[in-house]
């Protein structure tokens, strides 16, 4: 048996048509996945509004000030609401997943 000389991808290099349409395939993959990524910016900046909003309503000071309790009450609530993004990813994923 001969050896085919096979190109980077792991293709046979006569299948140039094959190669094209995977090559193709990965860019439309590549093109819907900065779609939704971009989709998604979109909505992070639009709740960033919401929530800073609900947070001015609700008496927090997200400026921090040139003081150190403002600065740390900055630094509380970006932790705790860190945390509580992080369990609703969780909760969301999970949901998501079940079948």
């Amino acid at each position: 048996m001969e050896d085919v000389p096979q190109s980077r991808e792991g293709f046979i290099m006569g299948d140039e048509e094959e190669e094209q349409k995977l090559s193709v395939s990965e860019v439309r993959r590549t093109i819907a996945t900065s779609l939704a990524t971009a989709f998604g910016f979109v909505i992070a900046l639009l709740w960033k509004e919401v929530v800073l909003g609900g947070l001015a309503t609700a008496g927090v000071n997200l400026a921090g000030g040139t003081n150190l309790t403002g600065w740390t009450i900055g630094v509380v609530t970006a932790i705790v609401l860190t945390v509580v993004m992080i369990i609703f990813i969780l909760v969301i994923s999970r949901w998501g997943g079940k079948k």
